[in-house]
């Protein structure tokens, strides 16, 4: 039985994963912190070892005798910028450091984000060999993480997957956006532009991770990169790209609306609502998800990605329609009494 270890198993994406990988017959160990809160792991029957992705030594015992470790621990919103670093940066780098001190390294499945990338030409999705242009301490912190993996490629076989906006059940992200337009048909797109979005579903997403784990390329050594751009990363997507006034729409649609109005923010109005949000974030010691640090990546243009290398290298496909994800997601929010 093949034995998987997830870091970052109480998020959102995590616990999908580790019902996903319980579910499939995999020997699943979640690596959780004291503070962590359990409730989303009461369902998956795997094992919980208690660890910090910021402590190397808190790590050892949870990766002895792994098949493969798929770490998903890292920090999206902050306070102070050296938090992300802390968390995406140096947590990465203490994750690979143990695998590569294993006799026989388990197979590292990083998932960073598109944000490591940064945002897309007009009309020309984000390719694994693009070269990063991240926008903000959040994703220049998902990039130093990729970096990182990179240095223990020699040692570790490690493959890194780039999702763009998540989404799905139990997401507190985008709980907000859903319950704006179910209650007050709004729906707040961050700028006058219609730029546009790559989006795919937690479990789509699960879906390609099991796969880059079995069949994924490989990152190369540090020696190989230059002439290998892109190889061992895969980007993830649905099968199309929307704006975001259009994703707006389809939720409205999805929650029985006759009508989503869509407000578009100005640059004035976004900085001004970002800034006031750092400001009392910051008083009340609590990070909030829309901050001046988001308000850059609003502003940057379109983030979208392409799939392609998933689908060449991996067979990966989505199992479901967008149109379908998001009826899937609004009655979930129903009935859990989100909406």
């Amino acid at each position: 039985m093949t034995k998987v270890l997830i870091s970052g198993a109480t998020g959102f994406i995590g616990t999908h994963l580790a019902q996903a990988a319980v579910s499939q017959g995999y020997d699943v160990t979640c690596l959780v912190r004291a503070t962590s809160a359990m409730k989303r792991l009461n369902g998956p029957s795997a094992r919980r070892v208690h660890g910090d992705v910021t402590n190397r030594d808190s790590l050892t015992a949870a990766i002895r005798g792994q098949d493969v470790v798929f770490h998903l621990a890292g920090c999206v919103k902050a306070i102070e910028a050296g938090r992300f670093y802390e968390i995406n940066e140096q947590g990465t780098q203490n994750i690979a450091e143990v695998c590569a001190a294993r006799s026989t390294p388990p197979v590292l499945i990083v998932v960073s984000s598109l944000a490591a990338a940064g945002p897309s030409s007009p009309g020309r999705p984000r390719r694994e060999g693009d070269p990063p242009s991240p926008v903000s301490h959040y994703r220049r912190s998902k990039l130093a993480g990729e970096n990182v993996a990179r240095t223990f490629a020699d040692r570790v076989p490690t493959t890194i997957v780039r999702p763009p906006v998540v989404f799905g059940e139990g997401d507190p992200a985008t709980c907000e956006l859903y319950r704006l337009i179910a209650r007050w048909g709004i729906h707040v797109a961050p700028t006058r532009r219609e730029h546009w979005l790559s989006l795919i579903h937690a479990d789509d997403l699960v879906r390609l991770l099991f796969l880059a784990a079995k069949r994924g390329k490989r990152l190369p050594g540090l020696s190989q990169l230059s002439s290998t751009p892109g190889e061992g990363c895969y980007f993830a997507a649905c099968e199309r790209n929307v704006t975001f006034a259009e994703w707006g729409r389809m939720i409205g649609d999805a929650l029985g609306r006759r009508r989503t109005r869509v407000l578009h923010a100005g640059p004035v109005i976004r900085w001004t609502i970002a800034a006031i949000a750092t400001f009392v974030s910051g008083l009340g010691g609590q990070p909030w998800y829309f901050n001046i640090d988001k308000t850059r990546e609003a502003g940057a243009g379109s983030w979208t990605c392409s799939a392609e290398t998933a689908v060449h290298d991996l067979g990966f496909t989505v199992s479901a329609s967008l149109r379908d994800r998001i009826d899937q997601t609004v009655w979930w929010y129903r009935e859990n009494g989100r909406l």
